[in-house]
């Protein structure tokens, strides 16, 4: 591993996929929700159906995506870096579908709903093909918590560069009110985005350089054949016997669900509960970029407090801030403006900064499958494809649910209806709105406590290096 000027040749090259997939996933799930509702203005019918498809193929494609990389005799499946390689253009050009139009849409258009099917179906397709072999290339670079820990502070380092691009994206295009700029500012990010990732493939190593020539082996050990089903059940169980895996994936699930409520909906609460003679355009673009670019220097802050204390405790106090933010937050009221913007923004900014530490733990589960199965190689990408296959979901009932209640209370009609809406209807969706932002965290974070205590990979962190 070469180090040139202080920095880890390897490392780096790792994280450019994350500088890449950061510019393009914060831009996706920050605008793609307020795009089809406010300007596509697609029915709540065909939104739950897109996303229903959408939640079955997010459930589908990383366990498959994940069987198949982690036991395809194909150089381009196999080998995570030339997975890395081929994926990235298509990745690009699956993030560009949204912004583009196929015609213009009537409300309620029938082709608008297609669109958001295709479009969510091939990002997510994509994506998972293209990080699944980033988070495998995580686990396998290194076995030492000291080198995960570096691979963390240069990803945040990344991420942080990455999710600049909401804040910049709001500034060039008025948070989207200049759709024109919107779409050459995307076009601009995917070519950047493509170009980064592509980096990780051709410049990236791990130790298990020559895994394609195992893989036979492997597939012999593992399975009765490649790809059979019953090499996917038996291999599927023996992940998910694990406690540990138990406890984390369902602590994850409640994670992503948060995650996908703030990305997709803080730009929509907070443009309804603050008004805009109360937060500017330029500082609301700010606020919201703010909540994509903290977490990531809140992470690189804590790397003492990771080595020291461990990532097992560093979750577990961000699930307590949330959980009291929250009810403090619940009790003050929604007339404190300046408070509750400072509150949306700092919790979005402690889930995101929590899920980033997640490669950690599904790291050590990786390790420990690998010593109690005594396997010739781990299987990296059935882990975190398993572990997807459970959380994914949470990515399309945290829109589903939250657009449903927010149209019950007149949310469709204050977008959609000319005219001006009904003063106790437009409070009763102030009120919604409020009570979401503050009871959907509280809940969340007292259980997300209770299914982690139990979780007992606490110390990793403390074992000597190998």
């Amino acid at each position: 591993m070469k180090i040139l000027w202080g920095i880890h040749s390897n490392a780096l090259a790792y994280s450019m996929t994350t500088l890449g997939a950061g510019m393009m996933n914060s831009i996706f799930n920050f605008y793609y929700v307020k795009l089809f509702l406010n300007r596509y203005k697609i029915s709540e019918t065909a939104f739950h159906i897109a996303q229903v498809v959408f939640m079955i193929w997010n459930a589908i494609n990383d366990p498959l995506f994940g069987y198949i990389q982690d036991n395809s005799r194909l150089k381009c499946c196999a080998r995570r870096q030339v997975s890395i390689l081929y994926g990235a253009p298509l990745y690009g050009l699956a993030f560009l579908l949204p912004w583009f139009p196929w015609r213009h849409y009537e409300e309620g258009d029938w082709l608008c709903g297609l669109h958001l099917i295709v479009a969510l179906c091939a990002f997510d397709g994509l994506l998972t093909f293209v990080l699944l072999a980033q988070c495998a290339l995580f686990a396998e670079s290194s076995t030492r918590h000291d080198s995960r820990l570096r691979l963390i502070k240069y990803n945040q380092v990344a991420t942080l560069m990455g999710s600049t691009s909401v804040l910049f994206c709001g500034l060039v295009s008025d948070n989207m009110e200049k759709f024109a700029y919107f779409q050459a500012f995307a076009v601009l990010i995917a070519m950047l985005a493509t170009a980064c990732m592509c980096c990780t493939g051709k410049y990236s190593t791990s130790q298990y350089e020559q895994r394609e020539i195992h893989t036979e082996d492997a597939n012999l050990e593992n399975s009765d054949g490649a790809f059979s089903l019953a090499s996917v059940v038996s291999l599927t169980k023996q992940i998910m016997t694990e406690k540990n895996f138990l406890c984390f994936v369902t602590m994850n699930f409640f994670q992503v669900f948060h995650l996908a409520f703030y990305n997709n909906f803080m730009m929509i609460f907070a443009d309804n509960l603050i008004p805009k003679d109360i937060l500017s355009s330029s500082v609301r673009s700010i606020m919201y970029g703010a909540g994509f670019i903290c977490p990531q220097c809140l992470v690189l802050l804590s790397h003492a407090s990771l080595k020291k204390f461990g990532y097992y405790r560093i979750i577990m106090f961000s699930f307590y801030y949330e959980g009291v933010a929250a009810a403090v937050m619940c009790l003050l009221g929604q007339e404190h403006y300046y408070l509750l913007a400072f509150y949306i923004t700092t919790n979005m900014v402690i889930v995101q900064a929590s899920f980033s530490l997640f490669n950690l733990p599904l790291a050590d589960i990786i390790d420990a499958d690998l010593i109690k199965h005594k396997r010739r190689l781990p299987l990296s990408s059935m882990v975190f494809g398993t572990n997807a296959l459970f959380t994914k979901p949470a990515q399309s009932l945290a829109p589903m649910i939250v657009v449903t209640i927010l149209n019950h209370y007149g949310y469709y009609n204050l977008n959609n209806v000319p005219g001006h809406p009904d003063i106790r209807s437009f409070l009763d969706l102030h009120d919604a709105m409020f009570y979401l932002v503050c009871l959907v965290p509280l809940c969340i974070a007292v259980l997300q406590i209770l299914i982690w205590t139990p979780f007992s990979i606490q110390n990793s962190h403390l074992t000597a290096p190998q």
